[in-house]
This record gives C-alpha cells, structure tokens and sequence, in this order.
C-alpha cells in the first residue's frame, strides 16, 4: 500500500514539474533552439521575449522587430548616424544597409568578437565586410574606395592578424559601430584623425610624426601637408622592404617625398624650393635609386622617416652641425676634414660653383666640337663622292704595304675598344635607368643589375689598355717615336685649312699626303685627355667614402657632372670623327683593317707612301 501511494507521488510531481517547464519555455513548442548552446552564448541569460516582443499574443499580431538597441542603446546610438545607418548615408536605391545580425550572425548562435568563430573576429572582418565591400569585387555605389577589401588583404596588418600577432582589422581604423565617411570631421579617418587612429598601435611613431615639420602643419590645419595614408597607402599598407610599397627605398623619391616637393602650385604655395627632387634624381644617390638599387640613400635616409624637421633645426639630421654624422652613417669619414656644403643644388645653379663652370665650358664645348666634326666630315664626304680619286683600290702585284699599327698597339687599341663600348652602354644605362635599353642589363633583381658592376669592369679594362700603352712606349723606342711623330705643330693647322679649302672648291688639289695628319692627332690626343678625365672622375665616385673624406664636399657633384658630359663628348667624338675615317670615309670604306692587321687599305697607303714596290728583280723602291 505504502509502495503504491509513492509511486502515484512521484509521477503526480514529475508532472507538475514537466507542465511547469512547458509554462517556463512556451516557444519551444513551435521552435526548435538548442537551448544549451544558446545558453553558452553572450545572450544565454535573455528570455526569449526580452528579444521577441510581442510572443505573448501567440503572434495574433505578429512579432515586433527584434531591437538590439533595447539593450545596446549605446551602439545603436551610434550606429543609426553611421554610414550603416539609415540617417548617416544618403540612400541609394537598391542599396541594402547592414543590420546587427548581418555582421554579427545569427542571434541564437552569436559568440564574442574576441572569440575566432565569430564573423566580426579581427580574423574574419575582410570577409565579412567584404560582402559589402567588394572583396574581388569593385566597391559598391555610395563606396568611394575601389577593391578595398581586395587591397586591405594583401597588406601588413591582414598578414598580421591572419597569424594570430597584434595587427588591424577593419573596425581598429573604422571603428566597429560608428564609421563615418573621410569627410566628416569626426570620422576616425579624417584626415585630420589619421595620425591619432595609427597612433592607437603606433604611439611611439605618431609622436615623433606630431612633433615633426609634417605633424606640426597637420594639426595647424594645413590640408596638403602629409599624414600617415598620404605615405603609406590606406589599405594596401606593405611593408618597407616590399618592392611594390611606396615607401621602399626605390619609391620613396618618386611616389613619396617627389609628388609634394615637385608640384609648382605647393612649391609657390607654401616656399618649397624647386630643386630638391630634380637635384637628387641627377645625384649618385638618386640614379642608383631610379636604377633599382635598394642600399641607396633616399629622401628618409638623410632628413628621417617620420622625425622630419627643417634644416635650421639644430635636432635636425640635415642641421649643418650633424651633417657630418647624417653623412657618416653610410661614407665614413665624410666631413670630418672639410665642411660638407650644400647637397641639394643643381649643378647650372651658380653656388655649386665647380660643377656650373663646368656645364658652362663644357656644354659649348660639346656643341662646337661635334658640329664642327659633323661639318668637316659632310664636306670630305660630298667631295670625294662626286670626285672619287682614280686610283686602283686592289693592291697590284709585287709591293709590300708598310705596317702602321704594331702588334703591342693592336692590342692597346682592342682593350680600349671593347671597354670603351661597354663603358659607353652600361654608362648611359646608369644615367638613364628607365630606358627600355637600360633594362637589357638589369638581371640582378634589386641591385640594379649587372650595370654598375659592369661599368667597373669595363673601366679597369680602359685603365689597363692605358697602362699596357705607357709600358709599351717605356720599352720601345720605336713606340715613342711614332708617338712623338703625333705631336701638334703649324703643318696641321695649314693642313686642316688646305683641307676644308679644297672640299669648299677654293683650291684645286687636295693637300699633299702625310704619314700622320690632323686627324690621327686629334684622334689620338683626344681619347687619351677623354680616358684621363673619365678615370680620374670615375675613381672619385667608385670610392666615395675616400673622397669624402680626404677631399671638399663640391668635389663628387663636379666629379660627377664632368665625368657625364666628357663622356658624351667622346662618344659623339667616336662615332663623329674616328667611325667616318675608319668606316665611311670612301677612301677606306667598308672599313680600314690596320686595328686588326696593322696595315690600312692599298689606296690609303698609296696616298701617303706607305707601299714598297719591288721591280721583276727583287728590288724595292718607294
């Protein structure tokens, strides 16, 4: 009896408490949530109707909207002025805003957004907002950013978060419930906000921006004074070291500090001299930069990185009292004899006053020698073509042609050749890194290919055929004596002025044949002064840091500018004068063969004597 009546208790109570559990949780009659995970979530302790207003009329009259705000008044607050929300955008049609489940997922499921599952996760935000925001995608209408997502993902800060180590998502810059457009002076991407919102994980750095000539403008107001995105992009943030950021080394010049300090309208606008791109671009740092070299000095390695101050600022790296030590960090020993002087200066403005009088004599120079080779080989050229000299081009049976070029000289005059061609291509490849032809010898990646290395080669080649040369004429008497026989006298002038007279039609005969004439003296005396300034010249900027320190600051900007322009003159000097008289000359063409066998053709050694004939008897006569 006892048994039964405890029995009938205990099913009477486990009904009462299932009945009571059903009064607890209606909605589970109709749906089906799994409670033990929603409990687990940050709205676990939630009743359903604390979220579903309205389910206590059995849905007579329908649920109300689900209102976040209710709870999270604050964020809501903020989110309805936003540009997700419906009174912080203009709105578009078609164009659909976010709402909270939208970003945050679904409501029975929503975890923590420290928590890796879910969506708003530093992890997964390129994702998410990359729904919206064109992830492969251009950005939608309203969206004044192109492939942001797309941009942000190949950055530092995605790399960043991607392996779990401290970087920025899209809310660190945005913010997470309050983005606003760059315009509004509130927004966190306003330009004017920019350093504080990098500063945020950048502090050390965004202090010595404000601090800086850059930073001190900013706060003032000054719209066109850079911030951090003016530099470093806004979401394809890349590292230093990447070849595609704007602020590598290589890039630094150009798409950096060039955009601001080349533009005439800020340079008037706000005194920027004109000249500090333009000078460091012609400089040896600057064509070592446009050539691809990544160890070069570039704008930061001199005035700082984010620490720029103007040059009368005794804390400043480019303050006269620290340029020694700015310089040193890279030539040691620079200034530490002479005073390093002005560094950005052009070489035709008259303070660099060495490398000015240069271009002033050289320049002309140029211009008066070339034309005045290109006149005097127009006008043999012209006469010998309408009255070529009958003579027989075949030499005839029994003569000797006397040799010109000796064995030791051949060989001089080879080395000096080949060096002289690769010097001339790989020389203007460095002045001129952007040429399609200059990229032929860029192979080498990030150090400017085999250009500058061949350069060097090629000018220890020129230095050796000089050496090789000089120790000829110290052992052979011969040498020095065909050499002498080169030395300038008043027979060459008449002989010129014979010359130029006759291809005029102002004499009737051409001058009277001489072993060695004007030409081959100009020839000779000029390329031994060209190889003599180009080395000199060449040395003081291959070894830099000796000529910094031994020798005054305005010697590498001369050393520079005339070692550029004798290089033009002797190219143009080559293929002007010693290509005409050694190919094109109608008395030699296709080409006189004493550089590779010693002896030049029959008619130009017949002209001037060099031909020994020899009866049916053996005997020479000349």
């Amino acid at each position: 009896m006892y048994k039964l009546l405890a029995i009938l208790v205990t099913s009477l109570l486990l009904g009462l408490q299932a009945a009571g559990a059903e009064e607890e949780n209606p909605c589970n009659d109709c749906h089906e949530v799994d409670m033990a995970h929603f409990e687990s979530t940050p709205h676990g302790s939630a009743e359903c109707l604390d979220c579903h207003v309205g389910g206590e009329r059995r849905h007579r009259r329908g649920l109300d909207p689900v209102d976040c705000g209710a709870c999270h008044a604050e964020v809501l607050a903020e989110q309805i002025v936003s540009v997700h929300g419906p009174k912080g955008v203009q709105r578009i049609p078609g164009m659909e805003l976010p709402s909270c489940s939208g970003c945050h997922g679904d409501l029975h499921a929503m975890t923590l957004a420290s928590e890796p599952s879910s969506p708003v996760h530093g992890s997964r935000q390129g994702e998410i907002c990359g729904t919206c925001h064109g992830a492969g995608q251009p950005a939608p209408p309203g969206v004044h950013t192109i492939r942001p997502i797309e941009a942000y993902t190949a950055s530092v800060h995605a790399a960043a978060v991607d392996k779990g180590v401290h970087g920025a998502s899209c809310s660190d810059c945005h913010t997470a419930h309050s983005p606003l457009p760059a315009t509004n002076p509130l927004s966190s991407i306003h330009r004017s906000n920019v350093p504080a919102t990098c500063g945020a994980c950048h502090a050390e750095i965004t202090t010595q921006f404000e601090q800086s000539i850059h930073g001190l403008a900013a706060t003032a107001g000054v719209r066109d004074s850079p911030v951090c995105t003016d530099c470093h992009g806004e979401h394809r943030i890349l590292a230093v070291s990447a070849e595609g950021s704007p602020v590598s080394a290589t890039n630094i010049p150009i798409r950096v500090c060039g955009p601001c300090h080349s533009d005439l309208r800020l340079g008037e606008k706000y005194g920027l001299a004109a000249d500090q791109v333009p000078s460091y671009e012609d400089s040896f740092h600057g064509l070592a930069a446009r050539g691809g070299v990544q160890e070069v000095a570039n704008c930061a390695s001199c005035h700082g990185v984010h620490y720029i101050l103007p040059s009368s600022d005794p804390l400043s790296h480019i303050h006269p009292d620290n340029l020694a030590d700015t310089c040193g960090k890279c030539h040691a020993g620079a200034g530490s004899r002479f005073a390093i002087g002005p560094v950005h200066m052009l070489a035709e403005q008259p303070p660099n006053i060495v490398a000015y009088w240069i271009r002033a004599i050289y320049i002309p120079l140029i211009w008066v020698t070339v034309l005045g080779m290109l006149a005097h080989n127009l006008l043999d050229l012209v006469k010998k073509t309408r009255y070529p000299a009958p003579r027989v081009r075949t030499p005839p049976e029994h003569c000797t042609i006397k040799e010109r070029m000796s064995r030791p000289f051949r060989i001089a005059h080879g080395l000096a050749a080949v060096s002289f061609i690769v010097l001339v291509f790989t020389g203007f490849a460095l002045k001129y890194p952007e040429s399609w032809w200059a990229g032929l010898l860029q192979l080498g990646g990030e150090d400017g290919g085999l250009r500058g290395e061949l350069h060097r080669i090629a000018a220890v080649g020129l230095i050796g055929a000089c050496f090789f040369h000089f120790a000829h004429l110290a052992v052979s008497a011969r040498a020095r004596r065909q050499i002498a026989a080169l030395l300038p006298g008043s027979a060459d002038f008449k002989e010129l002025a014979h010359r130029i007279g006759y291809n005029l039609g102002r004499r009737p005969e051409p001058p009277a044949p001489v072993h060695l004439g004007y030409v081959e003296k100009i020839e000779y005396w000029a390329a031994l002064w060209g190889t003599i300034i180009t080395a000199i010249t060449g040395l003081l900027l291959w070894f830099e840091n000796l000529t910094l320190t031994w020798l005054p600051g305005w010697v590498p900007e001369a050393a520079t500018v005339l070692h550029f322009l004798e290089a033009i003159l002797a190219t143009l000097a080559i293929l002007v004068w010693h290509f005409y008289f050694v190919i094109f000359d109608p008395a030699v063409y296709p080409m006189d063969a004493a550089w590779l066998t010693g002896k030049p053709p029959f008619s130009r050694a017949e002209e001037r004597g060099e031909v020994i004939y020899e009866d049916s008897t053996g005997q020479q006569g000349g």
